[in-house]
C-alpha cells in the first residue's frame, strides 16, 4: 500500500463517518448502506485519480516495513 492507496482508504473512511454521524443509523442493514455509500465516494476518487494519471492506485507494497522476527521464549516447565 503507497500513500495514495491509504489516503483513499482513509477517505472512504471518513465519508463513511460523516454520512453516519449525519444520518445516525440504527440498524444493520442501514449501516451497511452508508458504509458503501463512503466507499463508493473513495471508489470514485480513485477511479478518476487513476484516469489522471495514467497508473493503477493499487499496489502490492505493504505501507509499513515486516516487524522483526521474535524469537520464541521457551517455557522453563
Amino acid at each position: 500500500m503507497d500513500d495514495l492507496e491509504l489516503i483513499f482508504s482513509m477517505l472512504g473512511e471518513r465519508v463513511t463517518t460523516e454520512i453516519s454521524q449525519q444520518e445516525r443509523p440504527d440498524t444493520f442493514v442501514k449501516n451497511k448502506k452508508v458504509a458503501i455509500r463512503g466507499g463508493s465516494v473513495a471508489g470514485n476518487a480513485r477511479k478518476q485519480t487513476e484516469k489522471e494519471i495514467g497508473r493503477s492506485v493499487v499496489s502490492r507494497k505493504n505501507y509499513l516495513p515486516a516487524p522483526e522476527s521474535r524469537k520464541r521464549i521457551k517455557s522453563a516447565g
